[in-house]
């Protein structure tokens, strides 16, 4: 199976703990197509999350935050 990476910058509004900026990795991580999702210490607001565009498209990735009751958006996605 070919597989075909792109990467998402996600800005994250909320001032999240870490266990919180932990739990959407996490869960982001086991969406079908997702392949990581991960944040700096330094940059908690943004989280960069690999995925296979043939399979999710990027808005599709925001719908997750908003699950966890995030409000993020994308930074240069369309």
């Amino acid at each position: 199976m070919i597989r075909f990476d792109a990467n998402a910058v996600v800005h994250i509004n909320e001032d999240l703990t870490h266990d919180q900026i932990h739990h959407i990795e996490k869960s982001l991580s086991g969406v079908r197509g997702v392949v990581s999702a991960c944040t700096h210490i330094k940059t908690p607001h943004l989280m960069v999350v690999d995925y296979d565009p043939q399979t999710i498209h990027s808005r599709e990735l925001l719908s997750h935050f908003q699950q966890s009751g995030v409000h993020a958006s994308l930074i240069g996605g369309i």
